[in-house]
């Protein structure tokens, strides 16, 4: 990172009917917090019980796992008490969030944890995510809130047009795909530029699910965590989708606040590639041209494929 390249800068305002950026104005940073800011389903709550694994050094937390790093941005709860939940911590925090990096602020002194996804897996992951979600709470929680909750959105039966919708239609003026959520192409062009930051780390989906103990001792040393060796065997197999399905409801995402009509489910089955029985050779083509006018070049292929596969050296 050199002194004169620009520092990342929040210029946008992510908001929905779900999340609201503009909650960060509430956040003050402490040294040393780790701020996992993922796309949906690309590995958000494996990252956190990756993060929480090696701060506690124990697969026993003084609370359910979403109720030790709350989503910031989700409107169920007042920002006010989700800011008086982390300012009550003591141990080195781990704050989720799914907004880009140009709609949150950019803090010298914490750490951000980016973890991808291939777009398709995300999508197909966000297909099960849907049926899950308990909406009829998920609102009411909102509108307790005094949040206006939108109409319903109107999407295709069809998962190949839903499909095509989301390559397509942009959910924010400044996006050109991503609807009805956000853009999983905008959201890693928010921080790619700024991959050689010493306080910007990346993850990938397909590297945990190829080598988890590998990672999470490189995660480890991004994070300056030193690896208690007697308790990583253990930790590593705390991090698994086995373990981590079997112990949903401390686990799960909101799971205190019953948004899942199974929280078993929420871990759905953390398999890739399910997308190819299922989508149509135009949409594999929409897809293809969609990624590398979007996420052209070594992006791209990360973005798919992550380190270990294609080679790259970690940055």
């Amino acid at each position: 990172m050199s002194e004169n390249q620009p520092r990342p800068s929040l210029s946008r305002e992510y908001v929905n009917m779900i999340m609201d950026s503009r909650r960060w104005a509430h956040f003050e940073p402490r040294d040393g917090d780790i701020i996992v800011c993922t796309p949906y389903k690309s590995g958000t709550t494996w990252t956190q019980m990756i993060c929480a694994l090696l701060i506690f050094q124990s697969s026993k937390f003084p609370m359910a796992l979403g109720d030790l790093s709350p989503w910031l941005d989700l409107k169920i709860e007042s920002i006010e008490k989700i800011a008086a939940t982390y300012n009550a911590q003591s141990h080195r925090r781990i704050i989720k969030t799914h907004t880009p990096l140009d709609g949150i602020p950019f803090f010298e002194n914490v750490s951000y944890v980016y973890c991808a996804r291939d777009p398709r897996d995300i999508f197909m992951s966000m297909q099960g995510h849907g049926e899950n979600q308990n909406m009829e709470v998920l609102i009411e929680k909102i509108a307790a809130q005094g949040n206006e909750i939108p109409p319903p959105q109107e999407l295709p039966d069809d998962v190949n047009e839903r499909f095509e919708l989301w390559l397509t239609k942009p959910a924010y003026p400044w996006e050109e795909d991503g609807y009805p959520y956000w853009s999983v192409f905008s959201h890693l062009k928010t921080f790619w530029p700024f991959r050689n930051f010493s306080n910007i780390h990346f993850l990938h989906f397909a590297d945990l699910k190829t080598d988890l103990a590998g990672q999470m001792r490189r995660l480890a040393k991004l994070l300056a965590v030193e690896v208690d060796e007697a308790l990583f065997p253990g930790l590593v197999e705390a991090a698994t989708f086995r373990s981590m399905k079997a112990n949903a409801d401390s686990i799960a995402p909101e799971a205190s606040h019953q948004v899942w009509k199974s929280n078993a489910s929420f871990f759905n089955s953390g398999e890739n590639e399910q997308w190819r029985e299922v989508f149509s050779a135009d949409n594999l083509a929409l897809y293809d041209k969609t990624r590398d006018n979007r996420t052209p070049g070594e992006m791209g292929r990360w973005l798919e494929r992550g380190f270990i596969d294609t080679g790259l050296a970690y940055f």
